[in-house]
């Protein structure tokens, strides 16, 4: 990512003089941009934002400037700020470059993946500097993934690989996606960072989809002890130890799991989900109900933690708050029995009998469906990185 901040800090350079010539405040202006840029290249994000964000109130006219806060809260994870940031520069002058692939890359790790896609198409296409190139390959790689267009996800990691061979988080993420070309860049893998991080991480991913979950606890320990503070680790233990079900400590393994990734990634939505879903099913309406909220925040468009916090609100009598989020899952997978069980419980707890019977025919016909196909479940490239919204056991078609 580092690549990336120096990449883009030459594109969207200003040299001192246009702020002394935009304002009678010139010394003022020229301070606080040398702290900006001085703290920017050296990474202390916090200060360039504080230092950026008093320019904006100063100058709020210069494109260059909104450019340079969204890359800043780019950097700390900010996405939901860099977003207004970068499109208010864009919209001052929309041949500022490189922006049109910050905001999308932006707009991925906010989940919003069908309006990330153009950008990050165009980027990755168009991209000459190394380091951008392949931030924004990712990030296309995950977009497509996401958007269940397998194919595309496909295409653009051989491209990752011929033009990063040697590229460990590069080979590490092709090997998740296309399972019959795993063997060979894994060994690449090996060979080129044999005590690398990335190398624990796809022997603890091997073992997990092989349901070995010791030995992936054990790689993903290894993990751990070579970068403590690594994000998705813990969140990836968690799971192993919902997995291992059998063992009479999981539960209580995994929720510890999840709230460590949280503590290292507050942003990590997946690590919310679980947890919420753990406390849902064990009566912790409340708390359920703020850590699906939060899962959310970060991604509107997570599938499953708009059915879970649905569920929520129906069990609190809150039927009416349900409907929309339901709906909105609904509109993203119109094929999810659960989704519409839950839509018919909704109406039925708001006495709609009509949307209740429509809902339950639905249903019906998509059990019947699921029970009869012999089609084998998607997304057979990638481990689940959700545990997915089940039918209670008292739910009959």
């Amino acid at each position: 990512m580092r690549g990336i901040v120096l990449c883009l800090i030459g594109c969207l350079c200003m040299p001192g003089s246009h702020f002394r010539a935009q304002s009678s405040n010139g010394a003022l202006i020229e301070q606080l941009f040398q702290e900006g840029e001085k703290a920017l290249v050296q990474g202390r994000y916090d200060e360039a934002a504080r230092a950026y964000e008093q320019l904006r109130q100063m100058d709020p006219k210069t494109a260059e400037i909104h450019g340079r806060l969204g890359l800043i809260y780019f950097q700390q994870r900010k996405f939901a700020e860099a977003v207004p940031a970068l499109r208010q520069a864009l919209k001052l002058k929309p041949s500022l470059p490189n922006t049109d692939s910050l905001l999308a890359m932006s707009l991925a790790e906010l989940g919003r993946l069908t309006e990330a896609l153009p950008g990050l198409q165009n980027g990755f296409r168009r991209s000459s500097d190394s380091a951008l190139k392949r931030q924004l390959g990712l990030q296309l790689q995950r977009a497509y993934t996401g958007l269940q267009r397998d194919r595309e996800a496909v295409e653009v990691a051989l491209e990752l690989t011929r033009l990063y061979p040697e590229d460990p988080e590069v080979l590490y993420h092709s090997g998740r996606i296309y399972g019959n070309y795993a063997y060979l860049a894994m060994r690449r893998l090996s060979q080129i960072a044999p005590d690398s991080v990335w190398l624990r991480q796809a022997a603890g991913d091997n073992y997990e989809s092989q349901g070995r979950y010791e030995l992936a606890i054990r790689e993903y320990r290894a993990v751990l002890a070579l970068d403590a503070r690594r994000p998705g680790i813990h969140f990836r233990l968690g799971r192993v130890f919902l997995a291992r079900s059998t063992h009479p400590d999981s539960q209580a393994e995994a929720m510890k799991e999840f709230e460590q990734e949280l503590q290292i990634d507050p942003t990590n939505a997946n690590a919310a989900y679980e947890l919420a879903e753990i406390h849902r099913k064990s009566g912790n309406l409340d708390h359920a109900r703020r850590l699906f909220e939060t899962a959310l925040s970060y991604y509107p468009e997570f599938e499953e933690a708009l059915i879970g916090l649905g569920r929520v609100l129906i069990a609190q009598g809150k039927p009416e708050r349900a409907l929309p989020l339901l709906g909105q899952a609904t509109s993203l997978n119109p094929s999810n029995e659960v989704t519409h069980y839950q839509l018919a419980q909704a109406h039925k707890a708001l006495g709609h009998a009509a949307q209740q019977q429509k809902a339950l025919a639905e249903f019906r016909r998509l059990r019947s469906q699921k029970a009869g196909s012999t089609k084998p479940e998607r997304n057979v490239f990638l481990l689940s990185e959700a545990t997915k919204q089940q039918l209670d056991q008292e739910a009959t078609p």
